[in-house]
């Protein structure tokens, strides 16, 4: 593997940590982005500087408890899951669902839970930030990765040059991201989690790199990660320190472990 170095270096990712902290909110609002992709709104006042010190990617453990807990400890025995957090203000916070049917805990709290509903919130423990300003941007995922696209595509610049890939179930359940650029959709259509991603991935050639100083973001089902080192440390030569590729959720016999999303 041979990496690319731009003429110019005009961005670098700084990771740091933050004190951890849980807190207790209700679920006040639900909107349905999407058949089978839902935004949530959660609030209460332990949300009060919960945006202090975040960067552009973040993640939190999110708790699902039976009735009130007693105690941080007793919260953090409760059913959780790991997301991205999508908007912020002074008292509220909010986040988006993939939801399967019956599938996962997260899931089915984002589609059923009644208004008022407890839900605890971990975190973050730390923050990643972009400082500078890339001069290409490269965003792909599943629909768990839809906050965190959504949150670095509202800092991509006017004018600047980037890309965004988005696996779907199909053209029914496409969500509207808003982005400078159009979004590449791509429709699984009944095949196995991020095989329309890793195909158009690997489909992606060393002509198909983006010119200069490139932020690359791919996160999907586990099976993602190869295909995404391979496209941006191999054919495109990009430092992989200066990229995220994570597998956000890992699929198994019994169903799925999901984190982000789900």
């Amino acid at each position: 593997m041979t990496l690319s170095n731009p003429a110019v270096i005009t961005f670098s990712l700084e990771r740091t940590r933050l004190e951890l902290r849980f807190r207790l909110t209700r679920l006040v609002a639900r909107d349905w982005i999407a058949p089978d992709y839902v935004r949530v709104r959660v609030q209460g006042d332990d949300l009060a500087g919960f945006g202090e010190g975040l960067g552009d990617d973040d993640h939190i453990r999110i708790f699902f408890p039976e009735g009130e807990p007693a105690s941080v400890a007793e919260l953090r025995e409760s059913p959780s899951r790991e997301f991205t957090p999508l908007q912020w203000g002074e008292d509220w916070l909010d986040l988006e669902f993939a939801v399967h049917g019956d599938a996962g805990v997260a899931g089915v709290w984002a589609a059923t839970a009644p208004l008022g509903s407890l839900l605890g919130v971990g975190g973050p423990r730390g923050t990643c930030r972009i400082e500078g300003a890339p001069e290409a941007w490269f965003l792909a995922g599943d629909e768990t990765a839809i906050p965190q696209i959504r949150r670095f595509a509202a800092a991509i610049p006017d004018g600047a040059s980037a890309r965004i890939l988005v696996e779907v179930a199909d053209a029914a359940h496409e969500v509207a991201i808003d982005a400078p650029v159009p979004v590449e959709y791509l429709h699984r259509d009944g095949a196995a989690p991020s095989a329309a991603l890793i195909a158009r991935l690997d489909q992606l050639t060393e002509t198909d790199r983006p010119e200069g100083d490139v932020f690359a973001f791919i996160a999907a089902e586990q099976a993602v990660v190869k295909a995404g080192r391979a496209l941006v440390a191999g054919r495109w030569g990009i430092d992989p320190e200066r990229a995220v590729i994570k597998g956000y959720w890992k699929a198994d016999e019994s169903g799925a472990t999901y984190h982000a999303a789900h």
